[in-house]
């Protein structure tokens, strides 16, 4: 399996849930190494860089005994989403589940709409369209050679919703929101035009997860976090996990909305370990 995104927060927490659970994971995230700086990056309201890098949550997969190959990948740039579909295809001979996990990194995703120019809405939905896109469709030929496959898109509640109050105070921005709808979509062609192949996938919302990266958009305690209630990443993980290997969850891909991964944890008792 890929979990793109994996240097912190939900993709860590689900390379970790998987490789405990025994599967060969491959991870992939530009993050390399803890403290990289890097262009178009979320920092924390001062300025300091986020926790967490590919190193890191290899190492961490490396302890609890599980297989992992870890890769760069830059959702800006096509070609290393090549490269990296390459290396794991490679590497492991095959590729059962793809996550879809990884987002574009800047704030101005979630700014005022007054704030926003065309190039930061263009970013926004290059990375969290275009690439998931692109890394899918690189992908799929050999879940279809193999007869089976599962994707997996992050999506997200702004994706669906109104946002709760202006994109300074808490709520998202319209760039984050578009993207996020535009990804939902995706799950449902696939099992619509390839369902019959084995393939199966499915479009999942989070909700508020306490991150680093939530915490560094919205604000320790934000409004989000304070009305809606907030999981830790490895009870998403945990639901993540039922979903890719549990049989009653191919039912859920036929519905044309997204899952809420919240409520399967609550549904089916999934704590996760922190």
């Amino acid at each position: 399996m890929l979990v793109t995104g994996a240097s912190r927060g939900i993709g860590a927490a689900t390379a970790l849930a998987f490789g405990q659970a025994g599967w060969r994971v491959a991870i992939s995230a530009r993050t390399q190494t803890a403290g990289q700086a890097l262009e178009h990056q979320l920092r924390r309201p001062d300025g300091s860089l986020l926790a967490g890098s590919l190193a890191t949550t290899g190492q961490a997969l490396r302890d609890c005994g599980a297989q992992v190959f870890a890769h760069p990948m830059d959702l800006m740039d096509t070609a290393s989403l090549d490269r990296a579909a390459d290396a794991v295809l490679a590497h492991y001979g095959r590729i059962d589940l793809l996550i879809n996990n990884a987002v574009y990194q800047d704030r101005e995703m979630n700014a005022l709409l007054l704030d926003t120019d065309d190039a930061a809405l263009e970013r926004t939905l290059f990375g969290n369209v275009i690439a998931p896109f692109h890394l899918t469709r690189r992908l799929l030929p050999a879940m279809l050679e193999q007869g089976r496959g599962t994707v997996i898109n992050v999506c997200s509640g702004a994706g669906k919703n109104d946002p709760p109050v202006p994109a300074n105070q808490g709520g998202w921005g319209f760039p984050y929101g578009a993207s996020k709808a535009a990804l939902a979509r995706l799950a449902g062609c696939l099992n619509r035009e390839h369902g019959g192949q084995g393939i199966l996938a499915f479009s999942v919302n989070p909700g508020v997860v306490t991150t680093e990266a939530v915490t560094a958009t919205l604000g320790d305690g934000g409004w989000l976090e304070r009305r809606a209630g907030a999981m830790k990443p490895a009870a998403i993980a945990a639901a993540l996990l039922w979903l890719a290997t549990d049989a009653r969850a191919a039912a859920l891909a036929a519905s044309p909305h997204m899952i809420d991964l919240q409520d399967l944890v609550r549904e089916h008792g999934l704590a996760g370990k922190d």
